[in-house]
Protein backbone atom coordinates (compact mmCIF):
# COMPACT_ATOMS: atom_id res chain seq x y z
CA UNK A 1 0.00 0.00 0.00
CA UNK A 2 1.31 3.64 -0.79
CA UNK A 3 2.48 5.65 1.73
CA UNK A 4 1.38 9.53 2.04
CA UNK A 5 4.54 11.55 2.51
CA UNK A 6 5.16 14.89 4.86
CA UNK A 7 3.54 17.84 3.75
CA UNK A 8 5.18 20.48 2.18
CA UNK A 9 4.37 23.21 -0.31
CA UNK A 10 7.25 23.03 -3.10
CA UNK A 11 6.79 22.63 -6.75
CA UNK A 12 8.28 19.95 -8.68
CA UNK A 13 10.66 20.71 -11.28
CA UNK A 14 12.42 19.48 -14.02
CA UNK A 15 14.80 20.96 -16.43
CA UNK A 16 11.90 23.52 -17.96
CA UNK A 17 8.77 22.07 -16.31
CA UNK A 18 7.28 22.66 -13.19
CA UNK A 19 3.87 21.39 -12.37
CA UNK A 20 1.82 22.54 -9.63
CA UNK A 21 -1.37 22.48 -7.42
CA UNK A 22 -1.02 18.57 -8.38
CA UNK A 23 -4.17 17.69 -6.10
CA UNK A 24 -7.23 14.80 -6.18
CA UNK A 25 -10.41 14.77 -4.48
CA UNK A 26 -10.56 12.24 -1.34
CA UNK A 27 -12.67 9.47 -1.58
CA UNK A 28 -13.75 6.69 0.52
CA UNK A 29 -13.49 3.79 -2.63
CA UNK A 30 -11.16 1.29 -3.25
CA UNK A 31 -11.32 1.02 -7.13
CA UNK A 32 -12.86 4.60 -7.83
CA UNK A 33 -11.54 6.41 -10.94
CA UNK A 34 -10.41 9.77 -10.38
CA UNK A 35 -9.41 13.36 -12.17
CA UNK A 36 -6.05 14.52 -11.44
CA UNK A 37 -6.07 18.48 -10.91
CA UNK A 38 -2.46 20.14 -11.69
CA UNK A 39 -0.75 23.20 -13.66
CA UNK A 40 2.33 22.73 -15.71
CA UNK A 41 4.44 26.26 -16.49
CA UNK A 42 6.88 25.06 -19.32
CA UNK A 43 9.95 27.66 -19.33
CA UNK A 44 11.20 25.90 -22.50
CA UNK A 45 11.14 28.19 -25.88
CA UNK A 46 9.76 24.92 -27.36
CA UNK A 47 6.41 22.98 -26.93
CA UNK A 48 6.91 19.71 -24.88
CA UNK A 49 3.96 17.02 -23.73
CA UNK A 50 2.96 15.03 -20.96
CA UNK A 51 3.38 11.36 -21.72
CA UNK A 52 2.72 9.43 -18.79
CA UNK A 53 1.96 10.19 -15.14
CA UNK A 54 2.04 6.97 -12.56
CA UNK A 55 0.87 7.11 -9.16
CA UNK A 56 1.47 4.50 -6.17
CA UNK A 57 -2.42 4.64 -5.27
CA UNK A 58 -4.01 3.92 -8.83
CA UNK A 59 -3.55 1.18 -10.73
CA UNK A 60 -3.57 2.65 -14.37
CA UNK A 61 -4.43 6.74 -15.93
CA UNK A 62 -5.11 7.66 -19.13
CA UNK A 63 -4.83 10.85 -20.51
CA UNK A 64 -8.28 11.89 -21.87
CA UNK A 65 -9.79 15.27 -23.24
CA UNK A 66 -13.78 16.10 -22.96
CA UNK A 67 -15.34 16.36 -26.23
CA UNK A 68 -18.15 19.07 -25.68
CA UNK A 69 -19.47 19.04 -29.33
CA UNK A 70 -22.63 17.38 -30.89
CA UNK A 71 -25.67 16.45 -28.93
CA UNK A 72 -25.67 14.82 -25.12
CA UNK A 73 -23.69 15.31 -22.72
CA UNK A 74 -19.74 15.96 -23.31
CA UNK A 75 -17.31 12.83 -23.22
CA UNK A 76 -14.45 11.56 -22.62
CA UNK A 77 -11.79 10.53 -24.99
CA UNK A 78 -8.18 9.05 -24.69
CA UNK A 79 -5.61 10.96 -26.10
CA UNK A 80 -1.69 9.54 -26.66
CA UNK A 81 -0.29 13.14 -25.23
CA UNK A 82 -1.10 16.06 -23.57
CA UNK A 83 0.61 19.01 -25.29
CA UNK A 84 2.03 21.97 -23.41
CA UNK A 85 2.65 25.26 -24.77
CA UNK A 86 6.13 27.06 -24.86
CA UNK A 87 6.74 29.49 -22.36
CA UNK A 88 3.37 29.25 -20.56
CA UNK A 89 1.05 27.59 -18.06
CA UNK A 90 -1.34 24.81 -19.07
CA UNK A 91 -4.00 23.74 -16.64
CA UNK A 92 -5.37 19.73 -16.50
CA UNK A 93 -8.31 20.29 -15.11
CA UNK A 94 -11.36 17.63 -15.65
CA UNK A 95 -13.58 20.10 -17.99
CA UNK A 96 -10.62 20.02 -20.91
CA UNK A 97 -7.47 17.81 -20.91
CA UNK A 98 -6.61 15.68 -18.02
CA UNK A 99 -5.27 12.63 -16.27
CA UNK A 100 -7.67 10.18 -14.95
CA UNK A 101 -6.27 8.10 -12.37
CA UNK A 102 -8.16 4.95 -12.59
CA UNK A 103 -8.92 2.37 -10.04
CA UNK A 104 -7.44 3.40 -6.49
CA UNK A 105 -5.66 0.61 -4.70
CA UNK A 106 -7.04 2.42 -1.40
CA UNK A 107 -9.19 5.26 0.08
CA UNK A 108 -7.69 8.70 -0.26
CA UNK A 109 -8.13 10.42 3.13
CA UNK A 110 -8.41 14.92 2.76
CA UNK A 111 -4.89 15.91 4.25
CA UNK A 112 -3.03 13.10 2.42
CA UNK A 113 -0.20 13.40 0.03
CA UNK A 114 1.52 10.84 -2.63
CA UNK A 115 4.68 11.19 -4.25
CA UNK A 116 3.73 10.53 -8.24
CA UNK A 117 5.42 10.59 -11.58
CA UNK A 118 4.95 12.55 -14.32
CA UNK A 119 6.77 11.44 -17.94
CA UNK A 120 7.24 14.42 -20.17
CA UNK A 121 8.48 13.86 -24.40
CA UNK A 122 11.84 16.62 -23.97
CA UNK A 123 12.16 17.28 -20.03
CA UNK A 124 12.15 13.59 -19.06
CA UNK A 125 10.56 12.28 -15.51
CA UNK A 126 9.89 13.92 -12.56
CA UNK A 127 8.56 13.44 -8.97
CA UNK A 128 5.12 15.06 -8.16
CA UNK A 129 3.63 15.85 -5.12
CA UNK A 130 -0.33 14.96 -5.29
CA UNK A 131 -2.45 16.09 -2.34
CA UNK A 132 -5.20 14.71 -1.32
CA UNK A 133 -7.97 17.66 -0.71
CA UNK A 134 -11.85 17.32 0.33
CA UNK A 135 -14.30 17.21 -1.55
CA UNK A 136 -14.88 16.68 -5.23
Amino acid sequence: MAVAVALGCAPAIAGDIDVLHASVAATDRVGADIPLHLTVMNRAAEADALVRFRCPFANFSERVTVDKGGEGPPSKRPVQTIALKASGETALTPEGMHVMLLQTRQPLVAGERFTCQASFRKAGALDVPVDVRAGP
